[in-house]
């Protein structure tokens, strides 16, 4: 009788690659690494934001303290130009604050709000474009008429409108009102873009046959929304979020520029250009041009940067 041989060991299975690994083997870096330009935006736009967020730690001076501020050294040029000082390497303004340092704090009242506007505008376009696609029938007629409707003004009056409204209903707002009623007034102007985005792909993704399987299965229809159709509407969605960056800064910019942005004790970009603006014809040009090449520089590269993810994202642009 023969002794029975023992089972052999079933074959190693190799493990699965974790999601970096999984990143860096995908088409979108593999698109990213091949495409100079988009390489260039994303180290202009780190170096931006590296210099906004370390702004504290890394500006050669503090614009916002008085006691530091010295009358007179207002208004010096470049430290390239005659009569300017290697203390400030892009000159000063008409208080004495050191024009860099300013550009470093007021970027990141800009990246501050202009993101910050982008994700309120994100949530409720999603959330109200998910919504009109899969239910459909009146609700998304509804939705979709008040699209029309405020498509029909441009995006900065409604802006207006909403901060003017803001400001009379909170008449003596400190600072962090006043910049959650300036988020809420760019917020509220940019989410018609996601929620016709958003719908338009729902309308596809509710007819496919892995949403059918769920409500076979008998999944409630709130379910199928957030965890069936949600991810896989999030490409355009990201595309047009990383656009939306820009244009937040933008009209973020255009507010303060016309002094109904952000608090004048907490200046942004925006303010410092319309600063440098009563500036302009007295040859102090450097007060007005530097802030404006930081803001051009932000929204250039967000806005070169998104798309490029517009066509990583797209296989038919491959």
């Amino acid at each position: 009788m023969t002794a029975s041989l023992p089972p052999s060991p079933p074959p190693p299975v190799a493990p699965a690659p974790n999601a970096l690994r999984r990143f860096f083997d995908g088409d979108v870096w593999h698109s990213f690494t091949r495409s100079k330009t988009a390489m260039a935006a994303a180290f202009v736009a780190l170096v931006c934001l590296v210099c906004a967020l370390f702004a504290p730690w890394i500006a050669p001076h503090d614009p916002f303290d008085l006691a530091s501020l010295e009358l007179m050294d207002s208004r010096l040029p470049p430290a390239w130009v005659e009569g300017g000082s290697s203390k400030y390497l892009l000159g000063t303004d008409d208080q004495g604050r050191d024009l860099l340092s300013a550009i470093m704090y007021g970027s990141r009242i800009s990246l501050l709000v202009g993101v910050a506007s982008v994700v309120l505008s994100m949530v409720v376009g999603v959330g109200l474009g998910l919504l009109a696609g899969f239910v459909g029938g009146r609700v998304d007629a509804f939705i979709m008429r008040v699209c029309d409707v405020m498509l029909s003004f441009p995006s900065i009056l409604i802006a207006l409108l909403i901060d003017g409204i803001g400001r009379v209903v909170f008449k003596n707002a400190h600072d962090t009102l006043a910049f959650a009623v300036l988020v809420l007034a760019i917020g509220l102007t940019g989410w018609v873009q996601y929620a016709r985005t958003v719908r338009g792909s729902t309308l596809v993704e509710r007819n496919k046959e892995y949403v059918q399987a769920a409500r076979v299965i008998g999944a409630k229809p709130m379910a199928i929304m957030w965890r069936h159709v949600l991810p896989n509407v999030t490409g355009p969605v990201m595309v047009l979020a990383t656009l939306q960056v820009a244009s937040a800064i933008l009209i973020e910019a255009t507010l303060s520029f016309l002094g109904v942005g952000v608090p004048p004790t907490s200046p942004s970009l925006g303010t410092l250009i319309r600063i440098g603006n009563d500036f302009l014809y007295s040859g102090e040009l450097w007060i007005t041009i530097a802030p404006s090449a930081m803001l051009i520089l932000i929204a250039l590269s967000v806005n070169l940067l998104g798309d490029w993810l517009r066509d990583a994202l797209n296989p038919r642009l491959r």
